[in-house]
């Protein structure tokens, strides 16, 4: 018999311990593999049939899929295995030994959102599978944090895994049912170098992009008297010029100039027909003169989430945790997971505050709540008629 998974404690500081970054860096970049296997063993000991899926072109990194009961309209409890990078200078211990200091468990993952997994785990450990009424899914994924490959990876595959779902992302265990998309595009325009004694001599992409600037101005404000979505703190779709170069020295004409925006747009705006707007009214701007104009997307976009408020799993989480759902800014894999005809709920014991960020922490005092909000949850969804749908 496969020996039972370590307590609780235990789990968080092996799963801590295990590095994990996802960056588009590739020198930085890591897989996941070594926790999703980890998983899969405390998992398979406790009665889970476990499966790993690659994802495509890159053999360290795999999604577990862990399933215990059989049907439909199961629960999907799910959460991503990697974390951004870190900086060691702004860490008070190293980010990969977990840390107790002032009823705080610190370490790199600890809100963003390793300990989730492990709860999970442990709010599973007594589970007898001859009870289950629905399937109960452990979801855990790759490349959250860098281009959400691994979620792409089920939606490509067509997983069907469950009806309701819970991502434990931190949201300071107050549930989420909405948040706005991401958007992240380059715009390049290219010109022709010459003396800068002479403008004639060359056509100056620099100069073409105050225009492209001043148009992406216009639209964001046109953006903003359209949508407005009063759920949200920031009630608006924003537009954040981020990064722009140009040129390489001040006596040529600039030949080249490169602008990066990040669009955050609300539920119910489509991110092809605003990437469709963008090419049209900058085509339009730089009409006639002389530069080309390339766009590049530097990631395939997140589209919004919204689960209504009248999904089971919502009110649940309502009933369970005394708070309102509510929307948020940041992002998730939840657009994937409702792409599979999931309604889901972002719920997690972590602080979005503490998110990326050194000296990263989970209150301690999170962590039995959360446990027993994930049992109240499966009791509701796979065990008792109560939650069928």
């Amino acid at each position: 018999m496969a020996r039972q998974p370590p307590p609780l404690m235990d789990m968080l500081q092996q799963l801590i311990a295990i590095p994990s970054v996802s960056s588009v860096n590739p020198a930085l970049d890591q897989g996941n593999r070594a926790v999703v296997e980890r998983l899969a063993e405390w998992l398979e000991a406790l009665g889970f049939a476990c499966e790993l899926q690659q994802v495509p072109d890159a053999p360290d990194k795999a999604n577990l899929i862990a399933s215990l009961g059989r049907g439909e309209g199961g629960l999907v409890l799910a959460g991503h295995t990697d974390t951004v990078p870190y900086d060691e200078t702004g860490w008070s211990s190293d980010p990969f030994s977990l840390q107790e200091r002032d009823g705080r468990l610190y370490g790199l993952g600890t809100s963003d959102m390793k300990s989730f997994m492990a709860l999970i785990v442990e709010a599973v450990r007594e589970l007898d599978a001859g009870q289950m009424q629905r399937p109960l899914v452990v979801l855990a994924t790759a490349d959250e944090e860098s281009g959400m490959t691994g979620a792409k990876a089920l939606v490509d595959a067509e997983r069907r895994l469950g009806r309701h779902a819970v991502i434990g992302e931190p949201t300071g265990l107050r549930p989420v049912h909405a948040h706005k998309g991401v958007m992240m595009e380059s715009i390049r325009l290219q010109g022709r170098s010459g003396h800068s004694s002479d403008p004639s001599l060359g056509v100056s992409a620099l100069e073409g992009m105050v225009r492209v600037l001043n148009d992406l101005v216009a639209w964001r404000q046109q953006l903003q008297s359209k949508h407005v979505d009063h759920r949200f703190a920031v009630p608006v779709p924003t537009m954040n010029l981020g990064h722009v170069h140009g040129g390489d020295n001040p006596n040529r004409i600039c030949s080249h100039c490169e602008l990066q925006i990040d669009v955050r747009p609300l539920p119910g705006m489509s991110l092809e027909e605003l990437r469709g707007v963008l090419r049209q009214r900058l085509e339009r701007t730089l009409v006639e003169s002389g530069l080309q104009l390339e766009f590049t997307p530097l990631f395939p976009g997140l589209p919004a989430l919204e689960t209504p408020v009248s999904a089971p799993i919502v009110r649940a989480a309502e009933m369970l945790t005394g708070s309102e759902a509510r929307a948020v800014a940041f992002g998730t894999e939840g657009p994937f997971l409702r792409q599979l005809g999931m309604d889901v709920v972002v719920l997690g014991p972590g602080d979005i505050e503490q998110a990326h960020q050194p000296d990263e922490f989970l209150a301690m005092d999170r962590l039995r709540p959360t446990v027993d909000l994930l049992r109240d949850l499966i009791r509701r969804f796979c065990l008792a008629t109560g939650g069928r749908t």
